[in-house]
């Protein structure tokens, strides 16, 4: 009786252990994604639509180049148009905006981290200065299909809330950092405005 407990017990050791080693072996589990080496020359087309699936209607195609890379910071053009980021690139300032902390990437990426951060914005267009308040999460490791093709990649999701004078609204958003492709492929953004689709249609990156 005792060597058929002690086998039970051997065996159940046996099976936690085999599912242990699983867990910690799944793409998910044993993914990181460390600061993308961004160079200079490094280039991207994305597509933009309004809206979701066969019926989103095309806005643009956004054509985004590194101009400069140092250890404060990047460039690139969108449209031809400067851009600053931060080496995580997240953005600092275009023609558009200026951030004090808009973080929607924070690396090194993995499955299940999270933070938050508050932006003061400055919209260029109306003059206007406003706050949203982030809450970011890493909640999967897939494939994503774009036009570009099909990448392995951290789903991201965002959560904020903004307030400008008597003014407040939310935006959500959820986004797909690939690693081969030293950025996001692929984003899903609705606000007020409505439901924005942005897709990496081709890019090229240097050695």
């Amino acid at each position: 009786m005792q060597t058929i407990e002690r086998r039970s017990v051997i065996q159940h050791i046996l099976s936690a252990a085999v599912l242990a080693i699983a867990a910690l072996s799944s793409p998910a589990l044993a993914q990181k994604a460390e600061r993308p080496d961004v160079k200079v020359g490094d280039r991207w087309r994305l597509e933009v639509r309004l809206g979701t699936g066969p019926s989103a209607m095309k806005l643009q195609d956004l054509s985004r180049v590194v101009t400069s890379v140092t250890a404060a910071g990047i460039e690139r053009t969108d449209n031809g148009l400067r851009v600053v980021l931060t080496p995580d690139l997240n953005e600092i300032e275009s023609t558009s905006y200026k951030h004090s902390d808009s973080r929607l990437l924070s690396f090194p990426l993995e499955l299940g981290k999270q933070w938050h951060c508050t932006d003061e914005f400055l919209s260029k267009f109306i003059g206007k200065e406003a706050r949203m308040n982030w809450s970011v999460a890493v909640v999967g490791y897939e494939k994503v299909r774009v036009p570009a093709g099909e990448f392995d990649a951290f789903k991201l999701e965002a959560r904020g809330s903004w307030i400008s004078g008597s003014h407040t609204g939310e935006e959500s958003r959820t986004y797909w950092y690939a690693p081969a492709a030293r950025g996001v492929v692929k984003s899903e953004i609705q606000d007020t405005s409505g439901f924005t689709t942005t897709e990496l249609a081709e890019f090229q990156l240097q050695p």
